[in-house]
């Protein structure tokens, strides 16, 4: 079963957006994501509508921050981005009638909603600024070692 990674790919582009002092262009955008520019489109206007980024058209146009990064969480973006399942796996449902499954289905959906609430919660506890920071301790050791 493939994963959805819009998440992850969403935040690596959030990422190199608050490193650039431009706009960056959906084509630039796509290869920070591994997809194609419509794709960068259609999910920065879901940001777009949340208010985290803006766009400009024609020459020097693109996509930049407009939030404040320490104000923005994970879940903030998980949100705009549709919220989508955080699980993959499921429960059975081909017999609703039969106990055995009512009784494994029960048992099943309350350690998903429980995993689900904690991850929710874990998200809402990281900001983009704190992947900023983190990305930016990470970088400087990195280019310390490097000659110029």
């Amino acid at each position: 079963m493939k994963r959805d990674s819009r998440l992850s790919a969403v935040l690596h582009a959030l990422l190199h957006m608050a490193e650039q002092d431009r706009a960056m262009t959906s084509g630039e955008l796509a290869v920070c994501m591994d997809t194609n520019p419509v794709v960068v489109r259609r999910t920065m206007a879901g940001l777009r509508e949340a208010g985290f980024v803006t766009s400009d058209r024609g020459h020097g146009g693109g996509w930049r921050l407009a939030c404040d990064l320490d104000a923005v969480s994970l879940k903030d973006i998980y949100d705009a981005l549709g919220a989508a399942p955080v699980l993959s796996i499921g429960v059975h449902v081909e017999h609703p009638e039969c106990l055995v499954e009512q009784a494994v289905n029960r048992a099943l959906e309350g350690a998903f909603h429980e995993a689900e609430a904690l991850l929710l919660e874990r998200f809402a506890d990281v900001t983009l600024k704190r992947l900023v920071d983190d990305y930016r301790r990470r970088v400087k050791p990195a280019h310390n070692g490097k000659r110029s």
